[in-house]
């Protein structure tokens, strides 16, 4: 059992490394106001993880963390560019109003989060099944494996949404 009296507090923690962690988010991510959010969402995710008493080398933590956050930053603008694109694809009648926009952007934000820590083929497949309609059989065609693949994924998929909703949040 490590000695807790060596183990830095979260306020320590915060304290001193907060204005690294900034910084770095900062040239990760290019500008100041997404690296400040992100820094925040850090110390969110730090206070409540149960690892927070044996963090022994706090910046290589904080930057694990943070970078985890990074990427699902990255994907949520991913997702956000797509539909935006998708949306001028679209003939003027057809285009959402702004409140049907924000509610689906945050709709694909809510299923991002979902599949978050899935392996990128598993996150695949399930979007081929639920987003774009396609059987397992397809799926498997398109992807050159067998069907015993996909609806291996599709388990892993569907279980790892019922965690996100039924057991962590």
């Amino acid at each position: 059992m490590p000695d807790q009296a060596h183990l830095p507090s979260v306020e320590t923690l915060y304290s001193d490394h907060h204005g690294w962690l900034q910084g770095w988010l900062r040239r990760k991510l290019g500008n100041q106001f997404d690296a400040a959010d992100l820094a925040h969402d850090t110390f969110v995710r730090v206070l409540r993880s149960r690892d927070q008493d044996v963090i022994r080398e706090p910046r290589a933590y904080l930057a694990t963390v943070a970078n985890g956050l990074v990427v699902s930053h990255w994907r949520r603008k991913a997702l956000e560019h797509a539909w935006l694109d998708m949306l001028a694809a679209q003939p003027e009648a057809v285009v959402p109003s702004p409140e049907q926009r924000a509610l689906i952007l945050e709709t694909l934000e809510q299923i991002a989060a979902l599949l978050d820590g899935l392996p990128d083929r598993v996150r695949e497949i399930f979007l081929f099944s639920q987003i774009d309609g396609l059987t397992y059989p397809q799926i498997a065609s398109r992807l050159g494996i067998t069907v015993n693949i996909v609806q291996k994924a599709m388990t892993r998929a569907v279980a790892q949404c019922y965690k996100a909703l039924y057991l962590h949040g």
